[in-house]
């Protein structure tokens, strides 16, 4: 199943990633953001329904220079006390946040449509591509409307979060090691989709799903060889 969700992927395909039961037990959508079209927008909006997110790879987001929003709350915190008490110590499935700033592209409008949010994912992909991570701040404004995570310093080897899932089949699939990942609510219960409705998903509309813990197995092997 692997190596059909890198061809998927290869193919600007959305797969599906259920990341462990000991975790947060949620699959999220995840396509590459090099490809990254408003098509696909409208249906991770519609169809997954949590909080659309772009993981960019430890190497890319140290070149872009983007901070975890953690360490801009800790300097910013001996003139706002308050973000010292909102410290996020007690996440009960992580012991760090990927979270980073949120921004959008520069020629975009009020950022949030679908056209707008996926040019500038696909925007922010080229310029990594391109290695032109210096025109970062030229390109795109802060705060708008796409949420950037930071993957761990050594992705799935060090954290197992879809953040790191994602870059980790980025860079398996020989793509630009940014993505886009969405969780997969449940419109009915109000909690997220279960595994085995996120599986029936995947059948009905022809889509890969993957075990997290597979990906990173996988991954472990593509760094070793």
């Amino acid at each position: 199943m692997i190596q059909k969700a890198l061809e998927a992927l290869r193919n600007g395909e959305i797969v599906l990633v259920f990341d462990n039961d000991n975790r947060e037990r949620e699959t999220d959508m995840i396509v590459a953001a090099e490809f990254m079209t408003s098509a696909h927008m409208t249906r991770i909006r519609n169809d997954a329904g949590g909080l659309v997110c772009v993981p960019i790879s430890s190497e890319h987001s140290q070149k872009l220079g983007i901070p975890f929003m953690t360490d801009i709350m800790e300097v910013a915190a001996g003139k706002y006390p308050v973000l010292n008490e909102l410290s996020p110590t007690d996440i009960p499935y992580d012991e760090k946040s990927a979270f980073s700033i949120t921004l959008n592209h520069r020629e975009t409008f009020t950022g949030i449509t679908d056209n707008d949010r996926a040019f500038t994912i696909k925007e922010l992909a080229k310029l990594c591509k391109n290695e032109n991570q210096a025109d970062l701040g030229k390109l795109f404004r802060a705060p708008g409307h796409v949420t950037l995570l930071r993957a761990a310093e050594g992705h799935v080897l060090k954290r197992k979060g879809h953040t790191e899932m994602s870059i980790a089949l980025m860079e398996m699939a020989g793509l630009t090691p940014v993505a886009v990942c969405c969780e997969m609510m449940d419109d009915e219960n109000g909690e997220s989709l279960s595994t085995v409705d996120a599986r029936k998903y995947a059948e009905k509309h022809k889509m890969v799903f993957l075990n997290g813990d597979d990906v990173i197995e996988s991954y472990k092997k593509y760094v070793k060889d």
